[in-house]
């Protein structure tokens, strides 16, 4: 006739028990103390499984302050990591980057001579120019697309690259 000091925790029908008798109240004893955001049924199911996985070194009479005490620390821990990520939410974006304010204002610059370049190309130059460098269409395509030879393509790409290149020379 076995004895109640013979059981342990690693048997079924006392892990059963414990769970019927013990589930709803850590569950109560997490939702009433942090919340329902801490996931209560989460921390009931870890702790019980942490129980389980060392049940050999758990009596049975102390399974109980076992269980609270694994399901408060596993609470814990998840308010302790969500003040860390809030923390991390509320520092200012660093835009560091290794632009100098001498290399931005030569880019604006040669952006805005570029665009100037561009308007003064003549349409169809620019749009066969456009098709091809920005869309990366080849030659053939802008040719069905405008309507004109494989070569009046090539040659209004070909001005109008001279052309961008006498006026942003000087940069």
């Amino acid at each position: 006739m076995p004895s109640k000091l013979f059981e342990n925790v690693c048997s079924e029908s006392v892990f059963h028990k414990l769970f019927q008798k013990l589930s709803k109240d850590l569950h109560d004893f997490i939702y009433y103390k942090y919340g329902a955001h801490f996931n209560p049924e989460d921390k009931v199911q870890d702790a019980f499984l942490t129980l389980w996985k060392n049940c050999e070194d758990v009596p049975p009479e102390k399974a109980k302050s076992y269980l609270f005490t694994i399901a408060n620390n596993l609470s814990l821990n998840e308010a302790k990591h969500l003040k860390v990520v809030r923390n991390y939410e509320k520092q200012p974006v660093k835009s560091s980057t290794h632009i100098t304010p001498e290399f931005k204002m030569q880019e604006d610059e040669y952006r805005k001579r570029f665009e100037k370049a561009m308007a003064k190309l003549p349409k169809g130059q620019r749009t066969a120019f456009l098709l091809n460098r920005v869309e990366g269409k080849r030659h053939k395509e802008i040719a069905e697309l405008l309507g004109i030879s494989r070569k009046a393509v090539e040659k209004r790409i070909y001005t109008a690259l001279k052309k961008l290149r006498e006026d942003l020379e000087e940069l």
